[in-house]
């Protein structure tokens, strides 16, 4: 990989912790590596603490496209990046996730592709909700399409490609990026003894995150979740980061009281939420990266939502789907149910050891050659 120039792309939560040992890798490889943060998270407590807890260096571009409408976002992003790829021309550009970044730099890469020379990789490719109401599967699915090289976190993401007539050439198996950070951060989140911040036992209490708009931008919906996590508190403490977009939806649906029956807390660091879960009884959210987390962790976790595009959480894991729809008592079942008595953690998925990041670099390096003779770029070909 030496001399190689690779472009990694983040624009919200939870792609940092994806990227970070990436970036690591490739700079142990030898690799020039860009980063370009796109300010899709542009709240500090959302996107600056993860830099600083993942060893991140300040991005080398930061597009700072800020909040708005998906289109806006998408547009904003796309408007943003472009002059960055023309000026850079990366050998390949790395996109991780689903978030609306991902989708529009790909969609930048792909259409300048012959201009530029640059190849797509997407890390944590292939998997499927099969929830076309989600904007994360509209996402996923285009910027699979639009990549050379989708990077697999787990073995069952390799059917639901295929299936959609992806070739075998264009898959490699690269495991989960995200359970790499989190096994090199673990350490230094249990010294943080986060129990002990917030006075509670280990497994003495409840995490909280929610922030999809399926469950938070309606008014019924939220209350559900809120009356089901009011009532778990009379059992156990329940602490809460609440993302700002609950907080404030919270605010004007009227359901202030049942929030201050919980333990709010802004949004938390990496280590913080880490060290946090970590010693949970059970983590309840609506989050993918929790499912996976919990799963590794053993920690008991209720996903709030209709399905997941993360199935071997489920079958692997210590991940169980709440009823659908959602309703107070059926949140306070599955939550008992989870708890008593414990799931016992599972064998990790394969690939969910921490090497991610280091398979992910050998899938560039065995396709790292000759990438700029089809765009007849004056640099010559790489060295691998």
């Amino acid at each position: 990989m030496r001399g190689s120039r690779i472009m990694l792309v983040a624009g919200a939560r939870p792609n940092f912790m994806k990227v970070a040992p990436v970036l690591h890798a490739l700079k142990d490889a030898g690799a020039q590596v860009i980063l370009v943060h796109t300010g899709q998270h542009y709240d500090y407590a959302m996107s600056g603490t993860f830099f600083d807890d993942l060893g991140l260096p300040a991005p080398d571009h930061y597009l700072d496209v800020g909040s708005g409408s998906h289109a806006v976002q998408t547009a904003r992003v796309m408007e943003s990046f472009e002059p960055v790829l023309l000026a850079t021309k990366p050998d390949w550009v790395l996109v991780a996730g689903d978030v609306n970044s991902t989708l529009a730099c790909a969609l930048v890469a792909a259409k300048l592709r012959e201009t530029t020379g640059s190849r797509i990789a997407h890390i944590e490719a292939g998997l499927r909700s099969r929830d076309w109401r989600m904007p994360e599967e509209v996402n996923r699915v285009l910027t699979d399409r639009l990549s050379d090289l989708l990077l697999l976190p787990s073995r069952d993401a390799e059917t639901n490609l295929l299936a959609e007539g992806i070739t075998a050439d264009r898959i490699a198996f690269a495991g989960n990026v995200m359970i790499d950070t989190l096994l090199s951060q673990l350490p230094m989140a249990k010294a943080l003894d986060m129990p002990a911040r917030y006075d509670v036992g280990r497994g003495g209490y409840v995490v909280v995150t929610l922030h999809r708009p399926s469950n938070v931008d309606d008014a019924s919906s939220l209350e559900n979740i809120l009356e089901a996590l009011a009532e778990i508190a009379e059992e156990r403490t329940v602490i809460f980061p609440v993302h700002p977009r609950t907080a404030k939806n919270a605010g004007q649906f009227g359901l202030d009281d049942l929030v201050r029956r919980l333990r709010t807390t802004e949004p938390l660091g990496y280590r913080e939420m880490l060290g946090l879960v970590e010693g949970a009884a059970a983590v309840l959210t609506d989050s993918g990266g929790l499912q996976e987390e919990t799963t590794v962790l053993g920690v008991p976790c209720v996903t709030l939502r209709e399905q997941t595009e993360r199935p071997i959480t489920l079958s692997e894991g210590t991940n169980r789907l709440a009823p659908w729809p959602l309703t107070a008592a059926g949140i306070v079942t599955s939550f008992r149910e989870a708890v008593s008595p414990r799931t016992a953690g599972r064998p990790a998925p394969d690939g969910w050891d921490g090497h991610a990041a280091d398979r992910i670099v050998a899938a560039l390096r065995a396709r790292n050659v000759n990438l700029r003779a089809r765009a007849e770029l004056p640099e010559p070909a790489l060295q691998v």
